[in-house]
């Protein structure tokens, strides 16, 4: 009894499991004209679509920061926080603000990107040098159907609204439209990324032009270079500058102090009265003090030079900036053929939809 039960359960299962694969064939076999008409015309289309598409270049720059042993173990802290760990006590109090893994919320900044609106570039194959700004609004190549749409739309607007006046300022606080779409649009153009583990920083950067994308690549690197190493040194130089003011009141009063002692002695070198004794000394001992505060102040500002200097960071180029030689994309033959097979896969469900073979292709009653 349980060997036929088994058989009782195993004989349904081989019959539904059972797919008439000639009847499939069959019936796509049946339709052929029909893929001789969908396929070529597909083919056209994504070869007309893939040519529409610009070629786009990407160039790739790679840093390494050196950091010392205090802000080597501050970034293992920052890294520890990630992961809800402490590593000391006052972790908070001693580590920066800015850690490496913030460097990509950095760049995708309003404020860093339209600082670089002013950068002069200029394509490869032309040697008129414009700003990045002007470029990405006036040079940048798009789709025929973009460009029918975009057209349209500025004709119909024109028709009732009145022509807008230039804004030459440009206001990060408040930016406008037109500077607003350039700025959403370098998201995609500009792209930062900071390994975890190794913090390397890499700086990728995409654009129409090789030139230009390379030119670019080496601006954001070195923009970003000088904004860490002014964060990281604000506190040391404003300590310098306070310094630099104390050192100069201090020689001041003591070349001040030794004119008076000089002129002093110059005056009574035959000195007979002892109060004139008396006050000669006065002013070699207060020529004496502004002298040793002056020596203080400039050992202050010595090593205020040298803080500015330890806290200044300092980078290592793993991957310099180059110009590509081959474009990143589009990848139009990839493209097409998978324009292809989506139109082959398709074509073929409709037949066998048609022909009642679809729903037994899937198991279906």
């Amino acid at each position: 009894m349980n060997q036929d039960n088994q058989q009782q359960y195993i004989e349904p299962q081989e019959e539904e499991s059972s797919i008439d694969f000639g009847a499939i064939f069959a019936a796509l076999k049946k339709h052929k004209k029909l893929y001789k008409k969908v396929l070529p015309i597909t083919f056209v289309l994504a070869c007309i679509y893939m040519l529409s598409i610009p070629n786009y270049y990407q160039c790739e720059v790679k840093l390494a920061p050196e950091l010392t042993t205090s802000r080597s173990s501050n970034s293992l802290s920052a890294l520890a926080m990630q992961f809800g760990l402490k590593m000391g006590s006052g972790v908070m109090g001693n580590t920066e603000a800015l850690y490496p893994t913030l460097y990509p919320e950095l760049v995708s900044s309003t404020d860093f990107k339209v600082s670089l609106f002013n950068v002069p570039v200029h394509k490869k194959d032309s040697t008129r040098v414009m700003t990045y700004y002007d470029y990405l609004t006036n040079e940048q190549k798009s789709p025929w159907w973009s460009q029918a749409i975009g057209g349209t739309i500025k004709f119909l607007v024109s028709l009732f609204v009145d022509k807008e006046e230039k804004v030459e300022e440009l206001d990060p606080f408040q930016l406008t439209k037109k500077q607003a779409l350039v700025v959403k649009a370098l998201d995609k153009k500009i792209v930062c990324d900071v390994d975890n583990k190794t913090l390397v920083i890499t700086i990728d950067v995409t654009d129409q032009d090789p030139l230009i994308a390379a030119t670019m690549a080496d601006s954001v690197r070195s923009r970003l270079q000088d904004f860490i190493t002014d964060y990281r040194t604000k506190k040391s130089r404003v300590d310098l500058e306070y310094n630099r003011k104390l050192y100069g009141e201090a020689k001041t009063r003591y070349e001040k102090a030794r004119r008076l002692y000089a002129d002093y002695a110059d005056s009574n070198q035959d000195m007979i009265l002892q109060t004139a004794r008396i006050k000669l000394i006065d002013l070699e001992n207060d020529m004496q003090l502004k002298y040793n505060a002056f020596n203080t102040v400039a050992q202050q500002l010595t090593a205020a030079e040298a803080k500015v200097q330890e806290e200044t960071p300092s980078f290592t180029t793993l991957q310099s900036a180059t110009v590509p030689v081959k474009k990143s994309g589009p990848g139009r033959a990839k493209a097409v053929l998978i324009f292809l097979f989506l139109a082959f896969l398709g074509t073929s469900v409709w037949i066998l939809h048609k022909e009642n073979q679809l729903k037994p292709l899937l198991g279906m009653s």
